[in-house]
Formats: C-alpha cells, structure tokens, sequence
C-alpha cells in the first residue's frame, strides 16, 4: 500500500512539475529584444577575433596547436550562439507567423524577415566552417538589416511600455 501511495505521489509530483517549472519562452517585458542584438554583435566581435587569432597563429613557425585547437572551438561556439539566437529567439519566438488576412506590406515585412535570420544562420555556419572574415562584415550588415526590419513604429511603442 505504501509503494502505491509512493508511487502514486510520484506521478502526480512528476505530472504537475512541468507545468509548475515551466513558463512562456518569453515573458513580455523580461527578455530584451534589443539586447540580443547586443549579443549577437558581441559574438560576431568574438568570432572575428578568433579567426585572427587562428590565422595569426597558423603563421608562427612553432605552431602552437593547443591555442589554435582553443580559438577554433571558441569561434564555433560563438557562432552557434549566433544562430541559436536566430532560430530559437527570433524564429521561434518574436517574429509572428502571417495570419490569413494579412496586407501586402505585412507579407513583405515578413519575408524580408525571414530570409534576413536564414542568412544570418548561413553566414554563420560559414563563419565556423572558415577563416574568412567576409563572413563575418557580412554578419554584422545583417544584423543591422534585421534590427532595421524587427524594430518598427509599432514595435518601438510596445518597447517603451516595458520600461
């Protein structure tokens, strides 16, 4: 009786703590959108400084292999948080599928939008696949063309009400 009460405790416990422990991906008003954009220039700062260090390194002639090993796997993280922003931020969370009676501008908004993260995420995959830094100046103009189309009229007011 008591390992069916135990038991029973234990489903209930495990069938009640999802939905207590977990919450909105987004809490309005407690993530920033604006800071990710700082993120995201923070990291494609990290991983321009990495390739020149990979690059700077692969030139010595004692190659020190160790700290190219380190530089690599630091531009490689970066640029996965790059994309990671991208997709599980801004796609799957803050940019807002179509309705059906959407207008014209709404539908071109939202696929200058769309290819704007798809090409961050190439870019970025690119970054960690190379050391060429057209990647990178790349990265940054896309950045800035996404905080140009997310950070509309309409979204500024939302913005300032969390303030």
């Amino acid at each position: 009786m008591i390992k069916r009460l135990a038991l029973f405790s234990l489903l209930i416990i495990m069938g009640f703590s999802s939905s207590v422990l977990s919450h909105c991906e987004i809490p309005c008003g407690i993530y920033g959108d604006k800071m990710r954009f700082d993120m995201w220039m923070e990291q494609i700062q990290t991983v321009e400084k990495s390739m020149n260090q990979i690059m700077e390194l692969s030139k010595a002639g004692d190659k020190n292999y160790n700290q190219i090993v380190r530089w690599v796997t630091n531009k490689d993280v970066h640029a996965d948080d790059i994309r990671e922003i991208a997709v599980q931020y801004f796609l799957a969370q803050r940019v807002k599928p179509l309705t059906e009676d959407a207008d014209a501008a709404a539908k071109q908004k939202y696929a200058d939008q769309l290819k704007t993260l798809h090409l961050i995420i190439v870019h970025a995959m690119k970054s960690k696949q190379t050391t060429d830094l057209q990647h990178v100046e790349k990265l940054r103009d896309l950045v800035q063309q996404f905080y140009e189309l997310y950070f509309d009229k309409e979204m500024e007011k939302h913005m300032e009400g969390h303030h």
